[in-house]
């Protein structure tokens, strides 16, 4: 009898596991800080996290190698045009939600087909020049265009023309100059540049404070990390530069963003919404901003990050992500006839 009770008890557990409400992720979003933001969910609702962790490339290809049979509830990515990917691919179910709809911007989401948006934005950060205060004058880096102007020659630093954040920021530029002019725009970068094509956003903006390069184009929370920094060198960095938000004098500077979207065949789809609701939350929204450096997409939330604080207000491009992540697949086809590698 004893025996028997056990045994039941065992298969009771058993049961109670199996129908314990969980969201299964598969997120390239690999920051440190997000931890709290899954925790904080798993809490308020008391649905546990089961995550996938790779870049975005990574995640792209598990998914589509599993296919119809992917467990995925929700899939997180960074950059307009990974998103656009992905969805092109066929990778997300649309989902209508009144308060995704409300909360983030239009232009901010992926195409509606009528039933919902394919993906939707949930943070974003802007695409900014900086420039060493010793050699270049504040006027000759206030534009993208101005980094193919003959007055930076030997100037400039990138990293790889084809990463997806320079991938982006081309195809915003395409939108608004066309193909012939987005063209002879990357053939001037390429002529102005000291260097070839290489590292992240960090290294460029120690280029840029050595001396190695003039001007360079980075994300502002790797700004932000490096403001935040209690290290004298990061500090150092920070004095021998300074930054300008492009074209505040035309169609504003280049945003791009993070975000996500329900899995085409999610077996956990309630779960998945409040997720995806949950990261529209004023505490979510907050914790972007505080967390990791980010802009948060529902424009009512108030943020308290001293280093966006200094760094302060600008005019944002309000062209769709979605036509950026189109763009960018144009553009990666000028890339090698304007030999930027």
């Amino acid at each position: 009898m004893r025996h028997a009770l056990g045994a039941l008890g065992f298969l009771c557990a058993l049961a109670a596991s199996a129908e314990e409400p969980v969201l299964n992720l598969y997120s390239a979003r690999h920051y440190q800080t997000d931890e709290a933001l899954y925790a904080n969910f798993t809490q308020a609702t008391g649905i546990k996290i089961n995550r996938v962790d790779a870049d975005d490339a990574g995640i792209l290809a598990r998914l589509r190698s599993e296919g119809s049979s992917s467990p995925a509830d929700v899939i997180l990515l960074v950059d307009a045009a990974r998103l656009w990917r992905a969805e092109v691919d066929g990778l997300f179910q649309p989902l209508r939600s009144k308060l995704l709809e409300n909360r983030i911007p239009a232009h901010l989401r992926g195409k509606d087909d009528g039933r919902g948006s394919q993906w939707f934005g949930f943070s974003t950060r802007a695409r900014v020049i900086v420039y060493n205060k010793a050699t270049v004058s504040r006027e000759d880096a206030d534009s993208y265009e101005e980094l193919a102007d003959p007055r930076n020659k030997g100037r400039v630093c990138t990293r790889s023309g084809s990463h997806p954040y320079n991938l982006s920021l081309f195809g915003s530029v395409y939108e608004h100059l066309g193909a012939t002019a987005t063209e002879a725009w990357l053939k001037g970068i390429v002529a102005n540049m000291a260097r070839s094509p290489k590292g992240g956003d960090t290294d460029q903006i120690k280029a840029v404070a050595s001396g190695e390069c003039g001007l360079a184009l980075t994300n502002t929370y790797y700004l932000a990390r490096l403001m935040r920094s209690g290290k004298p060198e990061d500090r150092a960095v920070m004095e021998r530069i300074a930054v300008v938000f492009p074209g505040q004098a035309s169609w504003g500077t280049h945003v791009n963003v993070a975000g996500g979207g329900m899995a085409k065949n999610a077996p956990h789809r309630n779960a998945a919404a409040k997720f995806l609701e949950y990261l529209v939350s004023d505490s979510a929204q907050t914790y972007f901003a505080d967390g990791n450096n980010e802009y948060p997409v529902v424009r009512s939330v108030k943020i308290a990050n001293p280093a966006l604080d200094t760094l302060g207000e600008f005019k944002a491009e309000v062209i769709p992500v979605s036509v950026v992540g189109l763009n960018a697949v144009r553009v990666q086809q000028i890339l090698d006839r304007a030999g930027y590698r």
